[in-house]
């Protein structure tokens, strides 16, 4: 997790209406998905005052974002009239992301210390906002159902690509949604190693891949996917999401 509930801005949360008497009033997945680095699904917020300007009401998605001594900043995403792509994006690009003829574009831009990095570009048509990762901060699970991930299999999930299984479930990696990461099936465990350990993550109700829809046999859940189930019930772990891949930076 890149965040801790302790870490919350409460006043901020209190101010816009999604906290009172210092207990929250976000929904489990919204929370998650701000502890983990990403963002919330599209809410309604109440009462935003800056700089002497009041707005009632405002439909918005929220992150989170530690300044430079650590202090951790809500940040609000609202709806734009109009997207404003990135000026390294191509205008073929930036309609390609728009029409959701392509799930994302990958971009090589200078890092400013005379090397190129790599970008993650998405389309998010709820707040038409270009989306950016960089794919170095995108954290790849070392193995889904059970199943370790290849080095070619973590790059592909970095780059946003869908990574298939031998237990035919395919998922990828998506800035753009609450959980971070879609599927074919409807769950997934996922597993990352941590000081010599696995840590598990239950992902459940899982947005379909991109362009498609959840068919008949996302539902029918691998033996892969019920070993691991079982090998975190025998560890007593939480049966819930608890952390997500990847961190996104927002443009």
């Amino acid at each position: 997790m890149n965040f801790k509930e302790r870490d919350l801005p409460m006043e901020d949360l209190e101010t816009i209406g999604l906290a009172a008497g210092g207990q929250l009033l976000l929904n489990v997945d919204d929370l998650k998905a701000l502890l983990s680095g990403g963002r919330t699904s599209l809410l309604q917020l109440s009462n935003l005052e800056a700089e002497n300007i009041r707005i009632k009401s405002l439909d918005a998605k929220l992150s989170l974002q530690p300044d430079a001594k650590g202090k951790v900043n809500l940040l609000i995403h609202p709806v734009y009239r109009k997207a404003v792509a990135p000026e390294f994006l191509s205008m073929n690009e930036a309609r390609q992301l728009q029409q959701k003829e392509v799930a994302n574009v990958l971009i090589k831009v200078p890092d400013g210390i005379g090397r190129q990095k790599e970008l993650l570009v998405e389309y998010d048509s709820d707040t038409r906002e270009y989306i950016i990762s960089d794919t170095e901060k995108i954290l790849a699970p070392d193995m889904v159902n059970g199943e370790f991930l290849t080095p070619a299999q973590k790059e592909a999930f970095r780059k946003g690509k869908e990574v298939q299984l031998a237990d035919h479930t395919t998922f990828d990696y998506s800035a753009i949604d609450p959980q971070g990461i879609r599927a074919n099936k409807l769950a997934l465990v996922a597993s990352i190693l941590i000081d010599g350990g696995l840590s598990y993550v239950l992902y459940k109700g899982l947005n379909a891949l991109f362009n498609q829809k959840h068919d008949d046999t996302a539902e029918k859940l691998s033996a892969g996917y019920h070993n691991a189930l079982g090998d975190m019930e025998a560890r007593n772990l939480p049966l819930s999401r608890d952390t997500l891949p990847g961190k996104t930076m927002s443009r």
